[in-house]
């Protein structure tokens, strides 16, 4: 297969190292990955439940953040989620199914919990289960959406050379 413009380009941004420093231990990463999962459940959380002007401000005060953050774990992972197939090597690809398959067995016990939780709550609350449904569906759409790239921040192995800095 022959590689695109658009192909080179991105393995060019997911491969530069300039911000290297920022995500070059395990223990950067897990605090990226970290912030990216407060943010965005709190962008989430902002959008489901505030209708008005303060949800609003918050919804945009967390993307910035949350865009760069995501870059930056984009850039941890060479890309190994973002770049098409042709443009990774086979070590990279055999990751990449590594990591899409654990992200799968997560979310499937979110939605596990998910399920219980909003049985729970109709059981306890005596009020419809049809109540929490949305809230939980969006909440675990987010983890869905966004589980692989976590996964694979968490599962990126420091390059050799780097020290604990």
């Amino acid at each position: 297969m022959t590689t695109t413009r658009y192909d080179r380009r991105m393995y060019a941004v997911m491969n530069d190292r300039r911000a290297a420093a920022a995500y070059a231990t395990v223990t950067r990463r897990r605090v990226l990955v970290g912030a990216h999962v407060a943010l965005t459940v709190t962008g989430v959380g902002a959008w489901m439940f505030g209708p008005g002007l303060g949800p609003a401000v918050v919804l945009v005060a967390v993307m910035v953040p949350w865009i760069l953050l995501t870059g930056l774990l984009n850039g941890s992972t060479c890309g190994l989620l973002e770049l098409r197939g042709r443009m990774l090597d086979e070590r990279q690809l055999v990751e990449r199914d590594r990591v899409r398959a654990l992200a799968h067995r997560i979310t499937l016990w979110l939605l596990v919990a998910a399920v219980l939780g909003t049985a729970a709550y109709g059981f306890l609350a005596d009020a419809p289960a049809r109540a929490a449904v949305t809230p939980v569906l969006i909440g675990v759409f987010a983890a869905h959406w966004m589980m692989p790239l976590w996964v694979a921040g968490l599962r990126v192995r420091d390059e050799l050379g780097d020290d604990e800095s």
